[in-house]
């Protein structure tokens, strides 16, 4: 059976400053800024070679707009997902799923709205 895999995501951000500050707070990670005029792009940092979507967060005014509605979820791995959660509120953001158990095989979740009212989720086993 032919396997169809996320290959790349993007965040929309209104304030690409701000948003950029929320997520490295948040995953304590770096983020690599591409500006290229109108269109802003903010690049995760991934590991390359097909392990796991890479992704970025993205600012332009025609193009995109923020959602916090109930479509489509974006999931990032985690060693513990309430290590992440307890950054999002300092960080500007808003929890509206504390972590919870999906099941005992498929582990924990917890869902947030990111400084630009995405609604982010993260997956842990733990």
């Amino acid at each position: 059976m032919k396997k169809i895999t996320v290959g790349w995501f993007e965040i929309p951000v209104n304030d690409l400053g701000r948003a950029i500050s929320f997520y490295q707070k948040v995953f304590d990670c770096s983020l690599q800024q591409i500006d290229m005029g109108e269109f802003q792009m903010a690049l995760f940092p991934g590991e390359g070679e097909g392990k796991g979507a890479e992704g970025s967060l993205v600012s332009h005014k025609d193009f995109y707009e923020t959602s916090n509605l109930a479509g489509t979820l974006i999931y990032f791995s985690s060693d513990d997902v309430s290590i992440e959660l307890a950054k999002v509120e300092e960080a500007g953001g808003t929890i509206q799923i504390p972590k919870k158990m999906i099941s005992p095989e498929n582990g924990y979740m917890g869902v947030f709205l990111d400084s630009e009212g995405n609604r982010i989720a993260l997956h842990s086993m733990k």
